[in-house]
């Protein structure tokens, strides 16, 4: 059996020369290499980071179609909603489908308005209860949240 010749462990502690900072006898030290990633190079001056925009094309573009999209929505309930919901007794009406019996499509007009056809004579919220047809036309409106009926009454044509 033979014995490694003594050169010593490296490993050990108290013998490894890198410990205390040094380089091995012969060896020059590794200064630091200037232009290396995270390291400026020597004698030029770090570039200021540029402030970022507050108003890009993506943020301006995201603004305009959320502001298309509510007004989309608010002309969609403007122009489906029915104007025989907000009638009152001697509000003026007009039939817009007269052809229709199921959506004549009234719309409130001022009493003076060339289309106005009706006048709200009377206006029941409970719809079992119908208006008097010799005197009235009828108009029930149920199954949209607000059940009523209209009694119109019909204006005379020498407008």
């Amino acid at each position: 059996m033979t014995t490694p010749p003594p050169q010593g462990n490296p490993f050990a502690q108290g013998e490894n020369p890198y410990a205390q900072g040094q380089p091995p006898q012969g060896q020059a030290p590794y200064p630091q290499q200037p232009g290396q990633p995270g390291f400026p190079q020597q004698g030029m001056p770090v570039p200021p980071q540029q402030p970022g925009s507050k108003w890009t094309f993506k943020k301006i573009k995201n603004i305009v179609v959320g502001v298309v999209v509510v007004g989309v929505v608010i002309g969609g309930f403007i122009a489906s909603r029915d104007d025989a919901n907000t009638a009152n007794v001697g509000d003026c009406m007009s039939i817009g489908n007269p052809d229709s019996v199921t959506d004549p499509d009234l719309e409130v007009v001022d009493c003076s308005d060339s289309k106005a056809a009706y006048k709200v004579a009377e206006k029941k919220d409970d719809t079992s209860t119908g208006c008097d047809r010799n005197k009235y036309a009828e108009y029930t409106q149920t199954g949209d949240g607000d059940n009523f009926t209209l009694c119109l009454e019909q204006l005379t044509a020498s407008k």
